[in-house]
């Protein structure tokens, strides 16, 4: 299982604020999550997106798309992939582990 960090950046909106969008991927990663194919958290600057590695790149595409079907004409999407295969961990448990060691 990977973590994948992603951000989708919509290039040439009205108005300064990207709310809409980020709101419209929410909805979308909704969809992937019901259907248990990933796990997901929003944060204040990016979405930490959890699963299968080919799964995430599906996901990653729909994310990428989602902009264009409003009218943006640019779209930048930011990804960083933590694909560790030794162990199994979800986003939970590397918080966990650092938290730990502050203790």
């Amino acid at each position: 299982m990977a973590i994948v960090d992603v951000t989708v950046i919509p290039i040439g909106t009205k108005t300064p604020s990207v709310s809409s969008y980020v709101a419209d991927i929410q909805k979308l990663l909704m969809q992937y999550e019901q259907q248990g194919k990933i796990r997901f958290q929003l944060t204040p600057m990016n979405t930490i997106i959890e699963g299968e590695l080919p799964v995430l790149f599906e996901v990653i595409q729909a994310m990428h798309e989602a902009p264009f079907a409003k009218g943006i004409f640019r779209v930048a999407t930011n990804i960083r992939i933590d694909d560790r295969r030794d162990v199994s961990r979800e986003m939970e448990d590397k918080v966990a582990r650092v938290k730990s060691l502050l203790e």
